[in-house]
C-alpha cells in the first residue's frame, strides 16, 4: 500500500521516472525534440495503474483477478490536427523515437517548449493511497460473503445473489510544453451487487452498488445493508410490476441515479469538440434559451472523494465548477485545451482520457441539476395520470438530433396524485433539449448517484457521476409493452 505520506509526485517519480533511470532533464529533451519543428503544444502522459477485482456467484467468490499496466503516451497539436504514440515501454529511447514519430505533424521550422517545472497541487480533493491493498484479501472475500449473507436473509424469494468488488491504484505524471509538471494519485472503488428473485415462476432482478475515492473500507456495514435493501427492495418490486403503458404522459423522474437521463440526453450535446464541429444540437447556442426556467445544469469535477472528480484532468488542468445552463440559458461548454483555443475559450478542466493509449477530450465529470423548490410529495400530488421512474438501466443519445431512449429498470404508475402500482418495460424516448423545455416542476431534494458510472464515448470509457432532485416533465413518450 502506497504511504499517505508520500505526495503524488513522489509518487509518480518513484513509479514513473526512477525505475527506468529518468528525470525532468529527459522529459524536456523529449520535448524540445518535438519542437524542433513549430507545433502549437505538446505533452508526456505517463500512467501506472495496479487494478483488481473480485466476484461471487452462488455463494461462491469464483473469479478474481489482479491487473498492472504502464506506459507513456506522446502527443503533439498543431492547429485542429493531433499527432499521437504511446509505448508500454518506459525509456529514454522510447520516449524519444514517440517524440520524433509526433513532430512530423508539425510545421518545419523550430518553435520553443519550455523546461519542465513542477506545479503546485490545484486540489486535494482525495487521499493519494493505493485502495488494491486497503484491506487484505481475506477481507474483500468476506465483505463479498456477507453481501449475498444479507440479501438471502432480506426475503426468501432471492433466489440469486452476484456480487463483484473492484479497486484501483491510477498514478499519472504529465510533462507539457507550457512548462508544467503535475502528478495526480487516483484511488477508485466500487462494490455492485445483483440480486434475482423468483415468486410463482416469475423471476425479475434488481441492482445497486456505489463507490469512489476511497480505500476498501469505505464499505462499511451500514453502506451494504443500504446496497442489498435497493437491490432487493428493486427485485421485489419488479416481481409485482404490471405492463407499461405507452403514449405520451407526464414523467416524473426520481433523485439522483436517473441525472444519466441528463448526462446522455444534455451533457454530451455540452462538449466542446461537439460543437467546435457543429454537430451538436446545442451548437452556437450560447446566450439562448435551452431548457425551462430553472433549470441549471452544472459540470463540477472538484467534489471530495467523488468516483467522477479528479484533481487536474488528463491534461495537467485543474478541475472545476462549470455552468453549463444557467435558469435555462445555455451559458457554456466542456473544454480541454485544444478545443477551448480553437474556440478561444476558457479551458474547463475536462480534457480525459482512458489512459495512455489514447488521446485526452472533452468529457463529463460530475454532472447534475440544482435544487428547485418543490418538496418531491408536491411534485408527484401535482400529476393526475403519468410514470415516476427512479432507477435506469442503460439508454442512448445521438449527439446531433438530441434524440434519446432511456430504460427504466424501477418504475411506477401514478394516478390521481398517489404512486399506484409498479410497471414493467417503460421506456422513455424524447429529444434532449426539447424534453428540458418540458420541465415545469424541480424539487428541492438533489443527490448525486451511489458511484457507480462509466461514461462511453468513441470508444473510451471514464468514471463519471450523475445527479438531479426530483422533476417533473410535461409529455414525454412513453413506450410500453401494453
Amino acid at each position: 500500500m502506497a504511504h499517505t505520506t508520500q505526495s503524488a509526485f513522489e509518487q509518480a517519480q518513484s513509479l514513473l521516472l526512477e525505475p527506468y533511470g529518468l528525470n525532468e532533464g529527459h522529459l524536456a529533451k523529449a520535448l524540445a525534440e518535438i519542437f524542433t519543428h513549430k507545433a502549437d503544444y505538446a505533452d508526456l502522459y505517463f500512467q501506472f495503474t495496479r487494478s483488481e477485482s473480485w466476484g461471487l456467484e452462488e455463494g461462491i467468490v469464483k473469479t478474481g483477478s489482479f491487473n498492472i499496466s504502464q506506459g507513456v503516451g506522446v502527443r503533439a497539436v498543431s492547429g485542429d490536427k493531433t499527432a499521437f504514440a504511446y509505448s508500454d515501454d518506459i525509456s529514454s529511447k522510447a520516449l524519444m523515437k514517440a517524440a520524433s514519430t509526433v513532430k512530423t505533424i508539425a510545421r518545419q521550422g523550430a518553435g520553443k517548449a519550455k523546461v519542465a517545472k513542477t506545479v503546485a497541487e490545484p486540489h486535494r480533493l482525495y487521499v493519494p493511497i493505493d485502495p488494491t491493498g486497503s484491506v487484505d484479501t481475506t477481507e474483500k472475500v468476506a465483505l463479498l460473503e456477507r453481501v449475498e449473507q444479507l440479501a438471502r436473509a432480506k426475503d426468501p424469494a432471492i433466489v440469486q445473489v452476484m456480487a463483484g468488488l473492484s479497486s484501483e491504484y491510477d498514478v499519472v505524471l504529465i510533462a507539457g510544453s507550457d512548462g508544467r509538471l503535475q502528478a495526480d494519485v487516483r484511488p477508485l472503488v466500487r462494490l455492485s451487487l445483483t440480486v434475482i428473485a423468483e415468486r410463482n415462476g416469475r423471476r425479475e432482478m434488481g441492482h445497486s452498488g456505489g463507490g469512489g475515492r476511497y480505500g476498501l473500507n469505505y464499505f462499511t456495514e451500514a453502506l451494504l445493508q443500504e446496497y442489498v435493501q435497493k437491490a432487493v427492495s428493486e427485485a421485489l418490486t419488479n416481481l409485482e410490476a404490471k405492463a407499461a403503458p405507452a403514449g405520451e404522459m407526464t414523467v416524473v423522474l426520481g433523485s439522483g441515479w436517473p441525472g444519466i437521463l441528463l448526462h446522455e440526453a444534455v451533457g454530451h450535446g455540452l462538449e466542446g469538440d461537439f460543437n467546435r464541429k457543429g454537430s451538436s444540437v446545442f451548437s452556437g447556442r450560447i446566450g439562448e434559451r435551452v431548457a425551462s426556467k430553472g433549470v441549471t445544469v452544472i459540470d463540477d469535477g472538484t467534489i471530495p472523494d467523488r468516483r467522477g472528480s479528479l484533481n487536474i484532468d488528463d491534461e495537467g488542468n485543474p478541475t472545476q465548477r462549470t455552468v453549463l445552463i444557467e435558469d435555462g440559458i445555455l451559458r457554456g461548454y466542456m473544454q480541454d485545451s485544444m478545443n477551448a483555443r480553437l474556440m478561444k475559450t476558457a479551458i474547463t478542466g475536462n480534457g480525459r482520457r482512458e489512459s495512455y493509449a489514447h488521446l485526452p477530450m472533452p468529457r463529463m465529470t460530475n454532472t447534475f441539476m440544482l435544487n428547485g423548490d418543490k418538496a418531491p410529495e408536491e411534485i408527484i400530488r401535482s400529476v393526475k395520470k403519468g410514470i415516476y421512474a427512479t432507477s435506469f438501466s442503460g439508454g442512448q443519445v445521438d449527439i446531433t438530433s438530441g434524440k434519446f431512449v432511456f430504460s427504466a429498470s424501477e418504475a411506477y404508475m401514478i394516478e390521481n396524485g398517489k404512486i399506484s402500482y409498479p410497471i414493467k418495460g417503460a421506456t422513455l424516448i424524447g429529444n434532449g433539449p426539447d424534453a428540458m423545455n418540458k420541465v415545469s416542476m424541480i424539487g428541492n431534494d438533489l443527490a448525486l448517484d451511489s458511484g457507480i458510472g462509466t461514461c462511453g464515448k468513441e470508444g473510451q470509457g471514464v468514471p463519471v457521476g450523475v445527479g438531479m432532485p426530483t422533476i417533473r416533465l410535461d409529455g414525454l413518450t412513453v413506450g410500453g409493452t401494453q
